[in-house]
């Protein structure tokens, strides 16, 4: 006998109420059409509370909805609108927004517990490339076998790359042992952001 897969239910966009689907008897009308709203309501319309049945029938005669915006405010918030374009700009704001939301960047700089001043010097310039591009940088030292015996000459070398960053970036927290990695996470000061 097969065995049956759960139902997981599809995430679905939140609906708002329009039209008949309001039951409330009075609604805080808002928007940008008040002089069309008003022609057909043959009075002076503004914003402000209104009887609902009578922000329906001017939806109506517009050949648009009455959308509810804002249901949990007393008296719930609406606009006449078409729905389908009220959706699509709602969706577009979305969209607007997350691409507005600064993503944060991590670069990750590894070190072993022998590293000589070479290395040190061509991994700290790119550390500090990074730390002015704005971007975060994850620095650790890779303790790989029987070099588990020098924890305190790979936290002497993270303290000495957060000494030489200090005046790009500082560091969240002292390094600290994540399994055989001694991390140290450094953010770059507001300033150097773009």
């Amino acid at each position: 006998m097969r065995r049956r897969r759960k139902f997981v239910p599809r995430k679905v966009e939140p609906k708002f109420r329009t039209n008949k689907e309001i039951r409330v008897p009075k609604i805080r009308l808002v928007g940008d059409n008040f002089d069309e709203i008003s022609e057909v309501a043959q009075q002076k319309i503004e914003a402000g509370v209104v009887d609902t049945r009578s922000a329906v029938a001017w939806a109506q005669a517009l050949e648009l909805d009455l959308v509810e915006i804002s249901p949990k405010a007393d008296p719930p918030v609406c606009k006449i609108i078409d729905y389908n374009k009220f959706l699509y700009l709602k969706k577009k704001k979305e969209k607007e927004i997350k691409s507005k939301t600064a993503k944060t960047v991590i670069k990750e700089i590894r070190f072993g517990p022998n590293t000589d001043d070479h290395d040190f010097d061509f991994k700290l310039r790119h550390a500090t490339k990074f730390l002015q591009e704005g971007a975060k940088v994850k620095a650790y030292v890779l303790f790989r076998g029987r070099t588990i015996v020098f924890k305190d000459r790979g936290e002497l070398l993270l303290l000495k790359f957060i000494k030489e960053l200090e005046e790009f970036g500082g560091a969240e927290a002292l390094p600290k042992m994540e399994g055989r990695r001694m991390i140290v996470m450094i953010s770059p000061h507001k300033k150097q952001k773009k």
